[in-house]
Order: structure tokens, then C-alpha cells, then sequence
């Protein structure tokens, strides 16, 4: 299975969370309760809360297809493009397990002064990266997370009471005041919203919310 393939995403009809897993199989969820499940059906990535546009037409196997097609041709077009940016680097020696090559963009006075650091650019610039991650104290990963919910709640709840307010104390990092906001919202959607909003490193290790069908 590919990466997007296998890409975590969940699907609401409405206000409803009706499949939740990786991609191929909530296209499957969705293409079975299709007859089932009158109304518009949105898909959103849960690492960035963006909304994923899935052509579920024709039969099964020719969704399958359609999605795998599309999978393979994703990947193949970042491998060439990274083995294409990371062809000179590999000519210098063989390369370590794990380590993904990528285009950076500096000025001349930037790449001189790596050049000079000990063991090269690729070195110097991980440990930059390294020591960066640890003086962020976290930051960066909570903002991404107010990304990620603001993105699935500017697409699916725009339109609920005291939505700006809920917005607001998401962006403050006011949790009690995000989820208290929401309190009278449908519960799959408040319960997305707070699992989205929490800091990768959070919640990936608490469980998935279950949805109202789920939880009869």
C-alpha cells in the first residue's frame, strides 16, 4: 500500500463522523454507505485538517484502482524529484539509513559558513534544526494544531453558534474556552476539533474519539 494510500483521515456526512482510518479504506466506508448516506460527504487529512477531494465514481475496483493510480504516480514524481536533488550528495558517498534528500534555498554567505562548520552542511544544518526543536519548547507543534482544527472547522462548522468565539480561543491556546465553546455543538464534530487541536506529540498517543454511531 502507498503512503497516500495509507494517508489518516476521517469522513463526516454532515455533522456526523461516518468512517475514520486510512484512506483506502474510509474511500471503501464511504463507496459502501454511499446508497445509505444521503448528503455531501467531506474527507479531511488528519495531520493538517485539510479537505481531501476523492472521486468515488464508477465500481469499487475502479476506485481502488483510481486511488492506487494516483498514489503511485504521487510518490513516483517526490522520489525522482528527490533523487534528482540528492544526486550530488549521493556521488559523495553512500548514505545513511533514513536520510532524505530535499531542495534548501540559502544565499552564498549562508552555504560559506556551513561549508566551514565540522562535518560539512548536512551536519551543520542538523544540528541548527536539532537545537532549534529543543529551544521551541513545543511551540511550533501547537500552532500547527490550531492550523489543523481551524482548517476542519472553517470547512464543516462555519455555521454553528458562537463559531468566531470558538476560534478565538483556539488561536489564545484558551483550552477550556475552546472546548466549553463548543460544548453544545454535535459531538462528532467538537470531538474532532479537540483531537485536531492537540499537539502532535499529544495526540497521537490518546485515543480516537468515537463517533455518536460508535458509541451506541
Amino acid at each position: 500500500m502507498t503512503q497516500y494510500l495509507s494517508t489518516p483521515c476521517t469522513a463526516f456526512v454532515g455533522t456526523r463522523r461516518i468512517a475514520s482510518g486510512a484512506l483506502i479504506d474510509v474511500a471503501l466506508a464511504i463507496k459502501a454507505q454511499d446508497a445509505a448516506e444521503p448528503g455531501a460527504v467531506f474527507v479531511f487529512d488528519d495531520a493538517s485538517g485539510a479537505a481531501i477531494d476523492l472521486d468515488l465514481r464508477g465500481t469499487t475496483a475502479e476506485v481502488v484502482t483510481r486511488l492506487t493510480e494516483h498514489g503511485e504516480l504521487t510518490e513516483l514524481a517526490a522520489r525522482t524529484r528527490g533523487e534528482l536533488l540528492g544526486k550530488s550528495s549521493r556521488a559523495r558517498g553512500r548514505p545513511k539509513l533514513g536520510v532524505v534528500a530535499r531542495e534548501v534555498t540559502l544565499l552564498p554567505r549562508h552555504w560559506e559558513w556551513l561549508a566551514r562548520q565540522p562535518g560539512g552542511a548536512s551536519q551543520a544544518l542538523r544540528r541548527l534544526v536539532d537545537e532549534a526543536r529543543r529551544a521551541d519548547g513545543g511551540q511550533t507543534d501547537r500552532k500547527a494544531a490550531q492550523e489543523r482544527a481551524y482548517r476542519f472547522l472553517h470547512a464543516l462548522a462555519g455555521d454553528l453558534p458562537d463559531y468566531e468565539d470558538v476560534i478565538r480561543a483556539l488561536f489564545a491556546g484558551e483550552a477550556e474556552a475552546f472546548a466549553g465553546r463548543m460544548a453544545a455543538w454535535p459531538a462528532d464534530i467538537r470531538d474532532h476539533a479537540l483531537a485536531l487541536a492537540q499537539p502532535q506529540s499529544q495526540s497521537q498517543s490518546q485515543p480516537q474519539p468515537q463517533s455518536n454511531e460508535e458509541r451506541s
